[in-house]
Order: C-alpha cells, then sequence, then structure tokens
C-alpha cells in the first residue's frame, strides 16, 4: 500500500479479477492521492491495463473494491467515471476531427466553456508541439496525422479538462523523444495543479522523473511499492555495474563469490548483468570490469548510479533475478 486513505482520489483494496484460470489482478491494492502522480509499471501482460478497466467500469471485479473521489466504483461506476479523464492504450477515435475540435470537444464534454475549452486546447497544442497539425483532420485510412500525433492530440483531450482523476495508459507510445518529454512536463503539470494522476507505463526510466510513488505489478501482483527513493533504498550512494556479456558468453559474477567486491544485488537480464554496490567500492568494481574485458570474458562495461531500473528488473524478472544482500556483509 501507499500510504493512507485521507484525501485519495483513488483507492484500490483487494482487487481481484480472473480470466478463466488465469488470475490478471491478484489482490492489488493502491492509492493515489491529489496532486499526485503514481505510476504503475509492469511489463506487458502484468495486469496494468485489466486493472484501468476495472477503474473506469469496462470490467467488474471478482473481490475487492474500488472507490474514486468517495463513489464507489464498483456499485456506482457511472458516477465515479464522471470522475475520471482516461487516455487509452489503444489510439482514440479521431477520423474527421482536427485535433483543435476533438481537444475543444473533450473539454465541452467535460463542462467547459466554449472559450474555456478552446483556450485549453491552444494552451496544450503549444505545450506538446502539435500547433503544425492542429487543424488537421485526421482521416479514417489512418492519413492526415501520424501515430504519433493522435497520441498526443488523445493525451490532450484526457489533459484539457480539469477532473479529480487522471489516468493515462502508456501515453508515449509512437510519441517522438523530443515530444515526450514535453508530454512528462506535462503530466507533471496536471499533478502540481491538483489532479491525481496514474501514470500507466512500462518505460521505467522516463517515468522516474515524474512520479511521487510507484507500484510494480509482476503476474498480476504488486511486487514493489513505495517512492522512487525508497524503492532504490540506496539514499542515492549505490552504484550500478552493468556488464554486457558476449553471446553465449559466461557469466563472470556467477557464482557471486567469484566477485571481488561487496555486491548488494544482482540482476542478470538477457546478456546484461547488473550489480548494485557501495560508493567506496567504484575504484575497485572498475578494476575488475577492466580486466574482465581486457581477458575477453565481457563485451563491456558502465558504472552509474544505481536507478529505478534496477529495483524493477530485480522486482519482475523472477527467473534471473537474485538478491544477495548477505553475501558480502
Amino acid at each position: 500500500m501507499l500510504g493512507g486513505a485521507m484525501g485519495a482520489v483513488l483507492e484500490v483494496e483487494g482487487l481481484t479479477r480472473r480470466f478463466g484460470s488465469v488470475v490478471a489482478n491478484d489482490q492489488v491494492g493502491l492509492r493515489v492521492r491529489p496532486g499526485e502522480v503514481v505510476g504503475l509499471l509492469g511489463h506487458n501482460g502484468a495486469g496494468k491495463t485489466t486493472l484501468v478497466s476495472q477503474v473506469v467500469g469496462l470490467l467488474k471485479p471478482h473481490g475487492g473494491s474500488i472507490r474514486v473521489a468517495g463513489a464507489d466504483a464498483v456499485a456506482d461506476p457511472a458516477t465515479a467515471r464522471r470522475c475520471v479523464a482516461l487516455q487509452a492504450q489503444a489510439q482514440a477515435p479521431i477520423d474527421g476531427l482536427t485535433p483543435r475540435g476533438a481537444i475543444e470537444i473533450a473539454g465541452r464534454l467535460r463542462g467547459m466553456s466554449r472559450a474555456d475549452a478552446r483556450a485549453a486546447a491552444r494552451t496544450l497544442a503549444d505545450e506538446l508541439d502539435i500547433g503544425e497539425w492542429f487543424d488537421r483532420r485526421a482521416t479514417p485510412d489512418g492519413g492526415g496525422l501520424s501515430g504519433g500525433v493522435r497520441r498526443l492530440t488523445a493525451f490532450a483531450m484526457a489533459a484539457v479538462a480539469p477532473v479529480p482523476l487522471v489516468i493515462l495508459d502508456e501515453p508515449t507510445n509512437d510519441v517522438d523523444a523530443a515530444r515526450r518529454r514535453r508530454l512528462w512536463e506535462t503530466v507533471r503539470r496536471l499533478g502540481d495543479g491538483g489532479a491525481g494522476v496514474l501514470l500507466v507505463t512500462h518505460n521505467v526510466a522516463e517515468a522516474e522523473r515524474v512520479v511521487d510513488e510507484l507500484v510494480v505489478l509482476d503476474r498480476g501482483e504488486v511486487v514493489a511499492a513505495g517512492s522512487p527513493s525508497g524503492l532504490r533504498g540506496t539514499g542515492d550512494h549505490d552504484l550500478r555495474l552493468e556488464l554486457s556479456l558476449h553471446p553465449g558468453g559466461a557469466d563472470p559474477s556467477d557464482p557471486l563469490t567469484d566477485v571481488p567486491i561487496p555486491v548488494t544485488r544482482r540482476v542478470r537480464a538477457g546478456r546484461r548483468v547488473l550489480l548494485t554496490l557501495g560508493a567506496p567500492d567504484a575504484e575497485a568494481a572498475v578494476a575488475w570490469a577492466t580486466t574482465l574485458r581486457s581477458d575477453e570474458r565481457i563485451e563491456g562495461y558502465a558504472l552509474a548510479p544505481t536507478t529505478l531500473e534496477d529495483v524493477y528488473l530485480a522486482a519482475t524478472t523472477r527467473e534471473t533475478a537474485t538478491d544477495d544482500r548477505d553475501e558480502h556483509r
């Protein structure tokens, strides 16, 4: 859990949803407060979109409870849905509309005046740098607007009007790097303006820049939750040594007793080995990795501060993740 329920715009407790014998959500719990951006992270198939579908009333849970801005989203989904703006994972159906028209209509449907909707749409177009396409019509054959501009338009439709809860399901899909940065800045603005934001993504590195809290789902279960610094658990003093292995090459960190420095966490992900170590051991780590590369036992290495990716991989890469905190105490 992410803390107390006071003032939560989204409160999920014990949420369970099955599809036949497959448990898509297994006793999931999370909370989003006003002004807070909560990241919901997980691999494809982890259960993220299933959870969102239940929050907005598209699916009914088999167990647990959902409250949105105080409303029971299971018993009264229509009331709860009025408190939520959703950008779905699928592209929004805007064929025949311009971005300007689609965003303004979304604002009007949320109760904004024509003038306010027009002004808010223009502000979002400037923030997201889509002015070039603002009055270009989307066509049914996929023409007129690129996938990225359609995605940014859908994001702006969710962000245009003030609501208690904004849910963004993979908002940066198809969006280029420069405009992704702009989108994240707008997400942060929404939170700073008082909205609760649930950000659904598998992009750990980018999400870390804007979120206040994180919930990591793996195979339907919450496997980690907390603030970015709390999840890293390092006080920003630990480092990550990444070893790049040769195709089919042996892992020089297996067994861990072969590593000549204290390691608090080891994760193997494909040909990458991520070792977490203390800053005082940086020099020894570089010396060891340099020797490995000189002996052609690895392709290369990199030493950097730990990130949420290390925590995320350790929590979700079950077959290859090992937590070795006691090995070198």
